[in-house]
């Protein structure tokens, strides 16, 4: 197993490293607004409002996932499957819209891409993964993903992040991941890699080691240029 890497005397984080490991929705993407409306329009069509309170009940989570808490919010035992069909349907019309990259993200990917494998650990279904990836155009940087339906247990398990550093050949020790919301970070922690967070809801204390406002961030830039392998330095 390799060494865990030291942190840059530059960087907040280390330089060298084996690989990136992105999440998607809300860091990527503005996929978010797209479940947020499909989310809204669920609960109102239930009678309830849908604000700040009831976005951090759902971020996240899976289709599944949200699914029980609605149920559970609208007082709907046992509807969760059914909850989740409808939302399912709303983000997929959401997303055929179209879906924006967030500030820094291609720019920020396309750099990672360049040193170190990189890959996408996402909590939606590989239908909605694959919608937002390829309507948004960074599909053709982030080749290799996988979605929370894919592996045995999502988001805030490890297994996501696992099986994508597993089939990169990287230790997770030696690996970042890309984090926005408490669901995935928990995650990555289990899963044992360093984590840039990127909150998507303003407000939130989230952990991290290192904590910014956007993918945009001019040293982050920079960080994600001087990346390159682990190891790489003995063949110098």
């Amino acid at each position: 197993m390799a060494s865990i890497p030291a942190r840059s005397a530059v960087f907040p984080l280390p330089t060298d490293l084996e690989a990136i490991v992105f999440d998607c929705d809300g860091l990527l993407l503005d996929t978010e607004t797209c479940w947020s409306r499909a989310e809204s329009a669920l609960f109102r069509a239930h009678g309830h409002e849908f604000g700040l309170a009831e976005k951090q009940l759902v971020i996240g989570k899976t289709v599944e996932g949200v699914g029980e808490v609605m149920a559970d919010y609208f007082g709907r035992p046992g509807e969760g499957a059914l909850l989740s069909a409808e939302l399912l349907e709303g983000v997929r019309r959401e997303l055929a819209d179209g879906v924006t990259a967030l500030p820094g993200a291609a720019d920020l990917v396309r750099a990672c891409a360049e040193r170190l494998p990189v890959a996408v650990a996402s909590n939606s279904p590989r239908s909605l993964l694959d919608t937002a990836l390829g309507s948004s155009g960074l599909a053709g940087l982030l080749p290799l993903s996988f979605a929370a339906d894919e592996v045995a247990a999502p988001k805030p398990a490890p297994d996501l992040y696992l099986t994508a550093c597993r089939a990169l050949g990287a230790d997770p020790a030696s690996c970042v991941a890309f984090e926005d919301s408490n669901t995935g970070i928990r995650a990555a922690r289990a899963a044992g890699l360093h984590l840039v967070t990127v909150p998507s809801l303003a407000g939130q204390e989230l952990d991290h080691d290192w904590l910014l406002d956007s993918l945009a961030d001019p040293e982050l830039q920079a960080w994600s240029r001087a990346l390159r392998p682990a190891g790489a330095h003995a063949a110098d």
